[in-house]
């Protein structure tokens, strides 16, 4: 028996919740986190027709991206399409789970991840990455398993360790930075360890955590034309439209993108030297400011984000087999074009 619970945990395992933006609202959102989870559906959007499909195929857990308890929720009366979701939800004892700007802010199988091994980029990386990290300071008696703790520290390389004489007892110093969102499970495997005498501090350090941030930065294999490029994004991307400014003059090979709203790293985009910022959400006047520096190319909150359903899927089929974890066949996408 699957657990919701356990479900969730292991998504934050990938995403962890202290990854998120301040203003965002990830995690269990409705639902007893004990009970069996008997199918899951991922999506983008809590709709209810999503949440009848979700009834007609016999999930009990909905994961979306996007949040449907975003701002205060004061009265459930069915007045706003929010209410009527959650008190659906409610009803049909459907658990509801968001993973959204903590999934956008991951820089390994997160949703730029996504769009960057659908369009072939190489050499990712974050484009905004975070400003703070943690660093651990790890003393270990000499009688303990070293090689434990160097198994623990090395996935935060670089990892620097040191003698030292403590209250007369030799042992080693270890110490390593990671993105703040890991330090439960480093508290975790650490209680865990023995002997007992081991001593820890964390302490946090105003630098650049790459692993962590907004946007994704990357390379085509080979340079494009700009013209082709357009066409090579609808086509992978599965959209027939882009909103974009003035091709540049020479070939596409750096990347800058970011699923959903990225208007606010534009300017991030342009100071890294990237040809072309791929995003949705573009207002008029944000085109001005590419100002001949760079192509933005606007192809839709959406479409930007669609496949993250399909990550969603692949994630939970990896880990789980006690239940079945199906993409939603709702289009939930509320713009349409004619």
């Amino acid at each position: 028996m699957t657990t919701i619970s356990e479900v969730c945990a292991y998504l934050e395992q990938i995403a962890p919740l202290a990854q998120q933006e301040s203003y965002d609202n990830a995690g269990l959102l409705t639902g007893d986190a004990s009970a069996e989870v008997k199918g899951v559906l991922c999506c983008l959007d809590i709709t209810e027709e999503v949440l009848a499909e979700a009834v007609e195929t016999g999930c009990n857990l909905i994961v979306a991206h996007h949040p449907i308890i975003f701002k205060g929720l004061k009265r459930l009366t069915g007045r706003t399409y929010v209410e009527r979701c959650v008190a659906m939800a409610l009803r049909e004892e459907l658990a509801v789970y968001a993973i959204h700007t903590n999934l956008d802010n991951a820089l390994y199988r997160g949703v730029n991840a996504a769009i960057a091994e659908r369009l072939g980029l190489l050499n990712t990386r974050i484009l905004a990455p975070r400003q703070e990290r943690l660093r651990i300071q790890l003393w270990a008696p000499e009688d303990t398993d070293q090689s434990a703790v160097e198994e623990l520290l090395k996935p935060y390389a670089p990892v620097w360790k040191s003698e030292q004489i403590r209250d007369g007892v030799q042992g080693h110093l270890w110490e390593a930075a990671f993105s703040i969102s890991r330090k439960g499970e480093i508290l975790s495997a650490l209680r865990q360890m023995e002997p007992a005498g081991l001593r820890w501090s964390f302490l946090r350090v105003e630098e650049e955590d790459p692993h962590c941030g907004a946007g994704l930065l990357g390379e085509f294999p080979v340079p494009m034309d700009a013209g082709a490029f357009l066409d090579e994004l609808k086509r992978r991307m599965k959209t027939d439209c882009i909103r974009h400014t003035h091709l540049p003059k020479g070939p596409v090979k750096k990347v800058a993108l970011c699923g959903g709203a990225g208007s606010f790293l534009l300017g991030k985009a342009i100071a890294a030297g990237a040809d072309v910022f791929i995003s949705g959400d573009f207002k008029y006047h944000e085109f001005f400011d590419a100002d001949g520096r760079i192509m933005i190319a606007d192809i839709g909150h959406y479409e930007s984000e669609q496949f993250t359903i399909n990550l969603l899927c692949e994630l939970l089929s990896e880990k789980f087999v006690t239940f079945a974890a199906r993409c939603t066949r709702v289009r939930t996408n509320p713009v349409f074009y004619h």
